[in-house]
């Protein structure tokens, strides 16, 4: 496998394109409107918030992708749909409508997306006026997918896309992927939208089995803020025209919370292809975490199962304490201890070891629960890099799981205190 470029239009058959309408507030000239389009009906799956409050796209896409079959995405920025009432979900339909006509392809083939301020109405009216532009902005090249990506970014600073290449049974098979997302991000699905397409021949429970592992092991374990959004939403779409032998599992498998590796050395070589796609847009989602300064990597090893060292690196990762210890590049690691203990995890805290890492060195803090005498210059240096690792080991068992989120800033505050203005 490796890594190329294209985005959501390096899979044959993806075209993706994105305007500026009019939906974000003032003045601005960023783009808000994106469409990504497959030129085929596709196998297509997605995973959604877990917020009991969804907003309108959500509670559309849900319908419309209930069959596992779609050919389009509409998506806007600037505006979340989301306690709109009745006019928010015809507003969400309206929009799906809206790019099946000029598409010339059914509405109920069509996901739709939304992000931006929650309770203010959607202006359909300029997407309406401006669907047709829309349309002719469609490219299946690398500008189509940076136009698009550029559409779904709100306080975003960076882009976060990818794309790969893989061979599965003598043919070349790739997928590419966009995300947006920086504030209002916590498991499970974190504040984002992501949108993968692949070329891969696979049956809808096989890319929806590997799409629920991937996004356990990536987005669900993303944290910058502790809050979870109405909106987010992963999803995938799968159009065939790599032709590759047709990759499948049964029923039984696909309602498996994790499918093991299979039998079908092609299904666990996608699954894990697809993994490393959603982790790499999770990292550059943390990374980029309204105000951040800092990517803070959180991995607990030795635990009793891989369940509980994702539960204990969460609440290291989330803490506000230890976030703002990053911040200020101070090694206290009786945070981190502090934060495991309230996690509702089981542990032995007298077992427990930590280390902080970063491109400056490797520095030991504290052994079998106790302080390790270190040295406070070496410490701040290594907790001064732009990516810093929290490495903890607690000698349960052979779990072991990754957490990705950010520091806490004075610019956080800033972004969010005038968020709607």
């Amino acid at each position: 496998m490796k890594e190329i470029t294209g985005g959501v239009c390096a899979p044959k058959g993806f075209m993706a394109g994105g305007i500026r309408c009019g939906i974000k507030a003032g003045n601005s000239l960023k783009k808000d409107l994106a469409l990504i389009y497959s030129q085929k009906c596709c196998n297509a799956a997605a995973v959604f918030t877990t917020n009991r409050v969804k907003a309108a796209s959500v509670l559309v896409c849900m319908e419309n992708i209930a069959d596992g079959k779609l050919h389009a995405v509409i998506a806007n920025s600037g505006n979340a749909n989301a306690c709109t009432g009745q006019t928010g979900m015809d507003n969400a339909k309206k929009m799906a409508s809206l790019a099946a006509g000029v598409l010339k392809i059914d509405p109920s083939c069509v996901a739709v997306a939304s992000t931006g301020v929650i309770g203010a109405p959607l202006p359909i009216g300029v997407i309406e006026n401006n669907i047709g532009a829309l349309k002719m902005s469609l490219r299946d090249d690398e500008q189509g997918h940076y136009d698009a990506l550029e559409a779904i970014m709100t306080t975003d600073i960076r882009k976060k896309d990818i794309a790969v290449e893989l061979e599965i049974g003598g043919k070349t098979v790739r997928i590419g992927a966009m995300s947006k997302g920086s504030g209002m991000i916590h498991p499970n699905m974190a504040t984002m939208l992501a949108f993968i397409t692949t070329d891969c021949v696979i049956n809808k429970n096989a890319l929806d089995a590997a799409l629920k592992y991937a996004v356990k092991r990536s987005f669900n374990r993303l944290t910058v803020d502790g809050d979870t959004s109405t909106n987010d939403m992963a999803l995938v779409m799968a159009n065939g025209e790599a032709g590759n032998e047709p990759i499948t599992i049964d029923n039984e498998q696909s309602a498996m919370k994790n499918v093991p590796k299979s039998d079908n050395a092609d299904f666990n070589f996608f699954r894990d292809a697809l993994e490393y796609v959603c982790v790499n847009l999770a990292r550059k989602m943390a990374r980029d975490g309204e105000g951040a300064a800092k990517l803070v990597t959180v991995t607990v090893r030795g635990a009793k199962n891989e369940d509980a060292a994702e539960t204990l690196a969460k609440s290291v990762a989330s803490s506000s304490l230890v976030k703002a210890a990053c911040f200020g590049a101070d090694a206290n690691w009786g945070r981190v201890l502090c934060a495991m203990g309230y996690s509702g995890e089981e542990f032995s805290p007298e077992k427990t070891n930590a280390s902080f890492k970063s491109k400056a060195g490797v520095i030991d803090v504290c052994k079998n629960g106790e302080n390790v005498p270190f040295c406070e210059k070496t410490a701040k240096m290594i907790l001064s890099q732009e990516e810093i690792e929290i490495n903890i080991a607690i000698n349960d068992g052979n779990g072991k799981a990754s957490v990705w989120g950010c520091d806490l800033t004075y610019d956080y505050v800033k972004i969010n205190g005038d968020y709607r203005s």
